[in-house]
């Protein structure tokens, strides 16, 4: 015999549904919060990095980045970036002693790749600034909406963009350190 026709052996409704999904809420809701008395805090220290050695690898390949010669105190190099080969480039990013980010990056590109790409698509080109540094006394300046501001050159057929959210006044000590 077949079942067509018979009822289902329990009784389906909205309530019943309802009921289900409110209960699984609640399970997911409490394993969250029991997850959570468990969790330790977990640091978010940025962890500073070694630049110098970057350094040392790119004038050993003959590269000539532009870099710092030193960080002011309390300034925290937090990353670092250094490929040779067919597209050489260089990056150096680091936070002020208040936190805030100053970053590097020299490339065989244009200023306006690197401007568009790390600062912001629809930057504003502003007024040339004078800071004198090893590399230049001045700097083509950049900043968009969101309060980040960069400072660009050329060295040789390279483009160099120091930029970050850090103020003016701190990205301007950056680039009276550089050095090549």
């Amino acid at each position: 015999m077949s079942g067509q026709g018979r009822p289902s052996r329990y009784t389906r409704s909205f309530g019943g549904m309802t009921g289900a999904l409110i209960v699984t809420v609640l399970f997911v809701i409490a394993f969250v919060a029991w997850r959570g008395l468990f969790r330790t805090d977990t640091d978010d220290t940025p962890q500073p990095v070694e630049w110098q050695e970057s350094v040392e690898l790119a004038d050993q390949a003959g590269l000539e980045v532009v870099r710092p010669r030193e960080l002011p105190a309390g300034w925290t190099a937090t990353s670092v970036e250094l490929k040779a080969g067919d597209d050489p480039r260089w990056g150096l990013g680091v936070l002020t002693d208040e936190g805030d980010f100053v970053g590097i990056r020299q490339q065989d590109t244009s200023v306006d790749a690197l401007v568009e790409l790390y600062v912001d698509e629809k930057a504003e080109a502003g007024d040339d600034a004078t800071v004198p540094s090893e590399i230049t006394d001045t700097w083509q300046t950049w900043s968009d909406d969101g309060g980040d501001h960069g400072f660009s050159t050329e060295v040789g057929d390279e483009a160099v963009l120091v930029y970050g959210s850090a103020p003016v006044e701190d990205i301007e000590t950056y680039l009276g350190l550089l050095t090549q």
